[in-house]
């Protein structure tokens, strides 16, 4: 029997994900795996579970409109990278259908409800058990609607250096566009 080795990133992802539900802290980690790891192309099976994690943070605090656009991107990585997702012992044609589900959900309004991934690897569900007990989680619990903490984790973050990053491209945007613009 061969013992599959999964990245630690995406075995804290399914922690988060199935433990304390905390969506915002799954896009944190896969997308910190995503650039130290990959080429940081927007078509990877990395980016399709960061979007089905945000899809799932906004569709929990009602942002109906972020919850589509994450879910619809989401999916199409999914489709398009199933050997991917089957190499993360997830049953893509499984999981493609809960995308589908909570993708109906989101555009009819309905109200957010916790998921569980389609894993197939019991010896990977097994490590994540444990690891949810050790850090007081309970693996495949329903998401703490009462938790503000958890439900506007994005609003808690220092966000200066990014806002700072941003200030700064912003500009040199307007002086490339200035000189790009001058007539001699």
């Amino acid at each position: 029997m061969t013992v599959v080795h999964y990245p630690d990133a995406y075995i804290q992802f399914l922690v988060h994900f199935h433990g304390d539900r905390d969506y915002f802290e799954c896009h944190e980690i896969l997308e910190e795996y995503w650039k130290e790891h990959t080429n940081r192309g927007k078509n990877s099976v990395w980016v399709g579970l960061i979007q089905l994690a945000v899809a799932l943070y906004h569709h929990r605090r009602g942002n109906f409109k972020g919850a589509a656009t994450m879910i619809k991107q989401s999916k199409q990585k999914i489709t398009v990278f199933t050997p991917e997702c089957n190499n993360l012992a997830l049953d893509t044609r499984s999981l493609l259908e809960l995308i589908s589900e909570i993708e109906g959900a989101v555009l009819i309004g309905s109200p957010y409800q916790s998921v569980t991934l389609p894993l197939t690897d019991p010896s990977l569900i097994n490590l994540c058990q444990q690891k949810c007990r050790r850090n007081g989680f309970t693996w495949g619990s329903e998401s703490n609607l009462a938790n503000a903490d958890l439900i506007n984790r994005h609003m808690l973050r220092d966000r200066s250096e990014v806002i700072s990053l941003r200030k700064r491209a912003l500009l040199n945007r307007s002086k490339l566009n200035a000189v790009s613009k001058d007539p001699e």
